[in-house]
């Protein structure tokens, strides 16, 4: 998260840039947290992607999309990579890059999945996500920290267990959002909740109500959004209300 910073309330242009790694550490036993030191970089919104691009010795270029979990007028960068073993870049971004190595990043992209504290709209935002998918539901209940607006926000974040959740010290430090964690295969000690997946009635328990007209934030894979997009259009969550951003198996 950025600290400190402005957030951006107008266009920026995407561009190519040169990012040298300052930290990284162990997000989840699959994850690694990436801080870049990004000089060229224009800031972003919060919800923001960007395009990771590796050149092999021999010319190979393989390009990923991944969410920033920072936003702001900042030149730090913060990426949050989930392995998937048989890709081709998360391998080599979770494994072997190392502080100090040079990356190329295209970006900020994206103009619909963000979250603007200059919309007019101080509806509630309902932000859900599954697994990594929380990373730019993250930025933007980060931001909302930093912000007056009067907007209510809460996050529904299913992972299947305590040691898979992204995020977990600054997810419990949030003031200003609702935080429901749901896990799917373990439960921490103490938990009140059995560990499960998400149904349509747990859901309709955790996000705010068809009647409150919330703006719905929803990542994370592909099957994961689709069933609870379909839930949410059977609660009477108005379609127009509901932005989706789905990942398939391509790192």
């Amino acid at each position: 998260m950025a600290r400190g910073t402005v957030l951006v309330t107008s266009p920026i242009r995407a561009s190519w840039h040169v990012g040298r790694v300052a930290s990284r550490r162990r997000e989840t036993a699959s994850a690694v947290r990436l801080e870049l030191d990004v000089p060229t970089w224009p800031g972003n919104h919060a919800g923001s992607h960007l395009d990771v691009r590796l050149t092999a010795p021999d010319g190979y270029q393989a390009t990923r999309s991944y969410s920033v979990a920072s936003s702001g007028e900042t030149t730090r960068v913060i990426l949050a990579v989930d392995e998937l073993p048989s890709g081709e870049v998360s391998p080599y971004l979770v494994h072997q890059l190392a502080d100090g190595d040079e990356l190329e990043v295209h970006g900020p992209l994206g103009r619909y999945f963000v979250w603007t504290p200059t919309e007019p709209d101080r509806s509630p935002v309902q932000l859900i996500a599954g697994g990594s998918g929380v990373v730019p539901l993250f930025a933007m209940a980060a931001a909302r920290e930093h912000e007056t607006v009067d907007a209510e926000f809460r996050l529904l974040y299913s992972v299947r267990t305590p040691e898979d959740v992204f995020f977990a010290e600054e997810l419990s430090a949030l003031s200003k959002t609702t935080v429901d964690v749901v896990h799917t295969r373990t439960s921490p000690p103490g938990s009140p909740r059995a560990p499960g997946r998400l149904t349509q009635e747990s859901v309709a328990d955790l996000v705010f109500p068809a009647t409150a007209t919330p703006r719905i934030f929803l990542c994370g894979p592909t099957p994961f959004v689709e069933t609870i997009a379909g839930w949410l259009l059977q609660l009477g969550h108005d379609p127009t209300r509901i932005r989706t951003e789905r990942f398939g198996g391509s790192g």
